[in-house]
């Protein structure tokens, strides 16, 4: 998908906002009463939705930029688990590289139920700076705090479904719109069909909007800010199960 593409898109979604309503503020709740319940009972082990597959000992490597330099992240399912709410989670580890130096090490925290959805109950991350400190103000964990989990992808996404990917208020509180199904998109690694697009947004950063492409098989294949700083994450390789 082009980016004037998705400018057309999110200039209609400001459109939409206008006719029906804050789209971010409607996704499964509003910020005052977004509160999911989860039955642990309802929750499987092995992560295996089409766009958002988590095999254990899988590796993607994605390449772009970021605050106006260039990054690897290196995306890697552990064989970690960590229970959260009482649900056991698979840990993804990610790991933002520039030039070799270490920028930002990240341990995300997903689950997926029985119908096929995926969560996401948290992260702990940490990032460097230059001058050797560190920053972990971006960690939360679903339960503490007010924090609530999100919905990283549905079991059966459909054009215009839109969805909280986190709560954390004032810290964490994206949103996702699914903006096209069965696309087509070219990454340097390779070409591929069948894809999902969506349009992302957060109460916290109001007109900001960013696009998440993801892959069946695979998950995120691309991804770029629409608005404000350019940043790029285009994936590069795939390796493991």
């Amino acid at each position: 998908m082009s980016k004037k593409l998705l400018t057309i898109l999110a200039t209609a979604a400001v459109i939409v906002l206008s006719l029906s309503g804050n789209w971010v503020s409607k996704a499964r709740g509003a910020s005052s009463s977004y509160a999911p319940v989860l039955d642990p009972a309802n929750f499987v082990t092995v992560i295996d939705n089409p766009y958002f597959p988590l095999p254990v000992g899988r590796t993607l490597v994605y390449q772009g930029t970021k605050d106006g330099q260039t990054q690897i992240d290196t995306v890697t399912v552990t064989n970690q688990t960590k229970v959260i709410l009482g649900i056991t989670t698979t840990v993804v580890s990610d790991v933002a590289t520039h030039d070799g130096t270490l920028l930002e090490k990240t341990f995300d925290y997903y689950a997926q139920d029985k119908q096929g959805t995926v969560w996401y109950l948290g992260e702990d991350t940490t990032a460097y700076s230059a001058n050797g400190k560190t920053d972990t103000s971006g960690s939360f964990q679903a339960g503490v705090h007010g924090a609530q989990p999100g919905i990283i992808m549905e079991a059966n996404p459909q054009i215009p479904d839109a969805y909280r990917q986190e709560f954390f208020l004032g810290q964490a509180e994206d949103t996702a719109w699914v903006v096209e199904v069965g696309g087509t998109v070219t990454v340097p690694y390779g070409k591929l069909r069948n894809t999902l697009v969506t349009l992302e947004a957060t109460r916290i950063e109001p007109g900001s909007y960013d696009q998440k492409i993801y892959a069946r098989g695979i998950g995120i294949v691309l991804e770029q800010a629409l608005t404000g700083t350019p940043e790029t994450a285009e994936l590069i390789s795939v390796t493991g199960p």
